[in-house]
């Protein structure tokens, strides 16, 4: 109970810290980011954590079901946006792979 209540809390913090700066960033990630910072700091325990964030890894896709069903419902608005939407998904498809694997040698030559 203890590790849902503290995945939520930062969740809730992250929210409320996005809508007081205009939510130029989503309050998931900012709320992500604090709770990477808690865990390194030692601040929050990973083990009292660690079930609910597998139990939540482990069903990650049933996640994506209402964003897909959202999607299918809604395609009539990115008619003419195809090009757009293709260049986005491949640049930050591209951005992502980069900065995963720059992060990895980092972590990777961090532990030798």
């Amino acid at each position: 109970m203890y590790g849902i209540f503290i995945i939520f809390l930062f969740y809730a913090i992250g929210i409320l810290i996005s809508k007081l700066f205009g939510e130029i960033i989503p309050g998931s990630v900012i709320g992500m980011v604090l709770l990477f910072v808690a865990l390194l700091s030692g601040v929050v325990k990973a083990d009292k954590v660690k079930p609910v964030a597998g139990f939540i890894t482990r069903h990650m896709a049933l996640f994506f079901v209402p964003v897909g069903v959202g999607l299918m419902v809604t395609t009539h608005y990115f008619k003419g946006a195809t090009l757009a939407i293709i260049t986005a998904s491949a640049i930050s498809t591209i951005l992502v792979m980069i900065s995963v694997g720059l992060i990895q040698q980092f972590m990777e030559k961090k532990n030798d």
